[in-house]
């Protein structure tokens, strides 16, 4: 059963409602991508170099480690 109460003559009819639910989700994925855009992606970019300089920080150390000299018995 639809909430919507039915289409009265000259409505439009379904095609109608179909163009009005398209509408609204285009709007929805306008807002969707604006969000995305504004909030997420500098989020992200600004995690991604902090973890690309951590990872860069390890990996010096472990060059610095394989570059010291080991022991006789090493």
């Amino acid at each position: 059963m639809s909430t919507y109460p039915p289409p009265g003559p000259g409505a439009g009819g379904v095609g109608q409602r179909i163009e009005e639910a398209i509408e609204l989700i285009e709007m929805e994925l306008r807002h969707a991508v604006a969000y995305v855009n504004d909030a997420v992606v500098p989020q992200v970019r600004r995690e991604s170099i902090t973890a690309m300089r951590k990872v860069a920080e390890t990996l010096r150390n472990l060059a610095d480690r394989m570059d010291q000299p080991r022991g006789p018995n090493s």
